[in-house]
């Protein structure tokens, strides 16, 4: 199986996803109270190592599979790894709008066996969104994603003034 690549769509117009309402949403809007309340008192103590720390936030309202994701830094780019198995390329959807990069993806089977005197009808259906704030040092409209194997791979790369590695000069006083 070779990778497929996805399109990135980048929609400006459009507005941040929110959570459906009910018990779910409002824990959510709790969680993100106590998290900008932590990052007031803890800084960057507790965070992820450079500019991931504040810009990379997920948002996972409860009662939702959640694929595990991975968020990694390298040069010139930003990448994130979702583990999305049984799924295929076509169900699997990325975009970046309004600073929010949002991957989501929905998963159908349908089972039926008929033998004598016995019927089995069997359906299983789960999807799922992970949305994360992107740095504005991304260049959003650079952006590729590939999935192979049910591993999705999602590249945000660097403008060049980001990642170009800057040395200061110190001088003694």
């Amino acid at each position: 199986m070779t990778a497929e690549k996805l399109d990135v769509t980048r929609d400006e117009k459009a507005r941040a996803p929110v959570p459906a309402g009910g018990a779910a949403s409002a824990l959510s809007g709790l969680r993100d109270e106590f998290d900008r309340l932590f990052d007031r008192v803890a800084g960057r103590f507790w965070s992820l190592p450079g500019e991931l720390s504040t810009s990379f936030r997920f948002d996972s309202p409860l009662g939702t599979t959640m694929p595990a994701v991975d968020v990694s830094e390298a040069d010139g780019h930003y990448e994130i790894t979702a583990e999305l198995p049984g799924l295929e390329a076509q169900n699997v959807h990325v975009s970046v709008q309004n600073g929010l990069l949002t991957i989501s993806g929905e998963k159908s089977e349908e089972k039926k066996e008929e033998k004598k005197n016995c019927y089995l009808s069997e359906r299983r259906y789960g999807s799922f969104r992970r949305s994360f704030q992107v740095p504005d040092s991304v260049d959003a409209d650079k952006s590729e994603a590939k999935f192979e194997k049910g591993i999705l791979r999602v590249s945000l790369p660097k403008t060049a003034q980001a990642a170009e590695k800057k040395t200061i000069e110190v001088k003694a006083a």
